[in-house]
């Protein structure tokens, strides 16, 4: 593949071309600047921009092993700031290249009449070829350039793919449906992720020169931008990243939907995300927030800490009660000072934090039982196969009254979720699960499960009795609404505005997944995949509490749109499934001073209560009366509840009022 890899890519790589002076009027005076290759035409991503880094190669498809089967078919795959009727085309032949009815002359650019999907007839370098265009929707484009990335003339992706320890700088362009191009230089780009490096499609770390923003996010220079590969919905990660952020999970990382070229070679649809790194994510750790003044180690300093059992050689981490535990931050190398009393530190409170993690373990002592039970529904409800294995992150900070606890997140990796993976057969037969790729059953209770226990972290979590005591709730009261928010059913002002609906995703994937898979990525990678063909779908009915399957299965065909529906499908199903496990044991917060339990405090409560005193009927019962109408809880519903209520919408004060509050009796 490496060869093939080689061959292909250095088609892409020639001597840098310099801007075009002189050019024709109707001409845009721009070219490609030292990655322009081999004879190729090449289309800029702003019409009329004068950016010499946005610039892509025409390519034609190829296989998982980059080898392209009909050279003479061509296309151009636009990122979404292309206009969608021209196109700048720069011809890098000898000669003067026609495309639909445009000449250009050697080494100038021209805009370009075009239909998408439209196919031209192209004869340059004396071969005749076709050329199609294909737009994209994504909410922005990354370019990175390097054709020398090892001062031997070797390009950029050959070289960072050969090793994933190795790494390069680059200057590349960031590209906003708005026509907006950042040249922020890459300080350094090399390969990401555990058993995602092997797959033909890779990840890769970024590290820009200064921070910078992408299609809005808030401003870093490090992101991590992933390839999905095994994601046929390329949605998953996206979709449970927000939803994190929208139930209140302290840390989830932001990211947008991509196209990603390199060196003029388009690599298909990412996902550009903010990286698992102390800062702007995670800004309580710094990498030197464990030393004092003068240079000695801090008696307590926070930290992240990521347990993957595939740390190894060159990772800074501990091994503890069976696991292996990564510190992310801070991160440093041997010989620097804190190295041994970091590792022996965090040891010492991932060991507490675990013991603490028994049924009857006090977790609360040592951990934020709200974050850690939220990231223990995530999991839960995508059935995270990687779930208390890799990628399961920690972060370690004093909490409101200056106690440091572990928080539950970053939220990371979530590809082999929500109905993606088979799993591996031995692993689950031994767990005791065979249901794995069904919405129903437990199963990170049941992760890493021999005999009566657990070892896995996650599943030691999930049955604390601190931890169910409070997932009923969690799920009712701030999961419920976030996914009846994506599914559409019911639109909410209070759900974090990075959370969108499943159709406003779609919006911004599903031309980028076209120029994806026409690329030549496949949508089935294997036998990893499960089987996404049918899915009898749930909802949960809130009169009964029961879960409602469809007896008529839907039926989803082998294309992008319909390997989408049925990610979303899975979850909205999975999230029924659990809303039956969990409704027995939720009782509803009751909003003190909403007599009427209309979820608001208005002037018909106080009026009600008004009522009730004076001995006429009342639509609730005294008991309701007494939960919701006792504001002052002096257990009576009386005039001075009436009173403080109308105090309370007047915003004047009342030292013994507790309208607004919530309570669960």
């Amino acid at each position: 593949m490496k060869k093939a890899l080689l061959i292909f890519l250095s088609l892409l790589m020639v001597a840098t071309v310099l801007p075009i002076t002189g050019a024709a009027a109707d001409e845009v005076v721009s070219a490609p600047s030292g990655f322009a290759a081999e004879p190729a035409l090449y289309a800029h991503a702003v019409s009329g921009s004068d950016d010499t880094e946005a610039w892509q190669a025409w390519q034609s498809v190829h296989d998982e092993d980059f080898v392209v089967a009909n050279p003479s078919e061509k296309f151009f795959f636009l990122p979404s700031s292309a206009d969608k009727s021209t196109v700048d085309v720069y011809n890098n032949y000898d000669a003067t290249v026609t495309v639909n009815g445009v000449q250009i002359p050697s080494k100038s650019t021209a805009a370009v009449p075009y239909a998408a999907g439209t196919a031209y007839r192209v004869n340059a370098g004396g071969a005749s070829y076709t050329l199609t265009m294909m737009n994209s929707n994504a909410e922005a484009a990354i370019y990175i350039n390097n054709p020398d990335a090892d001062g031997n003339g070797t390009d950029l992706m050959t070289y960072l793919n050969s090793d994933k320890s190795l790494s390069a700088a680059a200057t590349g362009a960031i590209v906003t449906p708005d026509g907006k191009v950042d040249n922020t230089p890459i300080k350094k780009i090399k390969g990401r992720g555990n058993t995602s490096w092997s797959k033909p499609k890779k990840g890769y770390n970024i590290n820009y020169d200064k921070k910078v923003s992408i299609a809005g996010m808030e401003k870093n220079k490090k992101y991590s931008i992933l390839a999905n590969y095994q994601d046929d919905s390329l949605s998953r990660n996206r979709i449970l990243y927000d939803l994190s952020d929208a139930v209140g999970l302290p840390y989830a990382s932001d990211s947008r939907f991509v196209d990603f070229y390199v060196n003029g070679f388009y690599w298909g649809s990412y996902q550009m995300a903010e990286k698992v790194e102390p800062g702007s994510l995670v800004p309580e750790v710094t990498d030197d927030g464990y030393l004092n003044e003068d240079g000695t180690v801090k008696e307590d300093f926070p930290f992240i800490a990521e347990v993957d059992a595939s740390a190894g050689d060159g990772d800074y981490y501990v091994s503890t009660n069976g696991m292996k535990v990564t510190i992310k931050a801070p991160e440093i190398d041997p010989g620097e000072v804190g190295y041994e009393e970091v590792k022996n530190y965090v040891k010492t409170k991932f060991s507490a934090f675990y013991n603490a993690t028994t049924p009857s373990g006090d977790l609360a002592a040592v951990a934020d039982i709200d974050s850690v039970a939220k990231l223990y529904l995530i999991n839960e409800l995508g059935k995270n196969w990687d779930c208390g294995v890799s990628s399961t992150f920690f972060t370690y900070k004093q909490d409101e009254n200056g106690v440091y606890k572990f928080y539950g997140s970053p939220v990371w990796d979530y590809d082999n979720s929500l109905g993606n993976a088979t799993g591996v057969k031995g692993d689950l037969n031994s767990f005791g699960v065979t249901d794995y790729e069904a919405y129903t059953g437990w199963w990170c209770r049941n992760k890493g499960k021999t005999g009566k226990r657990s070892s896995n972290i996650m599943a030691r979590i999930s049955l604390n009795n601190q931890v169910t005591a409070a997932t009923p709730a969690i799920w009712f009261e701030d999961f419920v609404p976030a996914i009846e928010h994506f599914t559409g059913r019911s639109y909410s002002e209070d759900i974090n505005t990075e959370l969108m609906t499943r159709d406003a995703y779609l919006k911004y994937i599903t031309e980028s997944a076209a120029m994806n898979y026409g690329s030549g990525w496949l949508l089935n990678t294997g036998s990893w995949i499960a089987d996404h063909s049918r899915l009898n779908k749930a909802a949960f009915d809130p009169e009964t509490k029961k879960m409602v399957v469809s007896s008529t299965a839907t039926r989803y065909y082998q294309n992008f749109g319909d390997m989408y529906a049925y990610a979303c499908d899975w979850m909205d199903s999975r999230s029924a499934w659990l809303s039956e496990q969990f409704a027995p044991d939720y009782v509803p917060a009751s909003l003190i001073g909403d007599t009427d339990n209309d979820g608001e405090i208005g002037i018909t409560d106080a009026t009600l209560l008004q009522r009730h005193i004076a001995g006429f009927d009342v639509p609730v019962t005294e008991e309701e009366l007494l939960l919701r109408g006792d504001v002052d809880f002096d257990e009576e519903a009386g005039i001075l509840d009436a009173t403080l209520i109308q105090r309370y919408l007047a915003e004047i004060p009342s030292s013994n009022s507790h309208v607004g509050e919530y309570i669960r009796k």
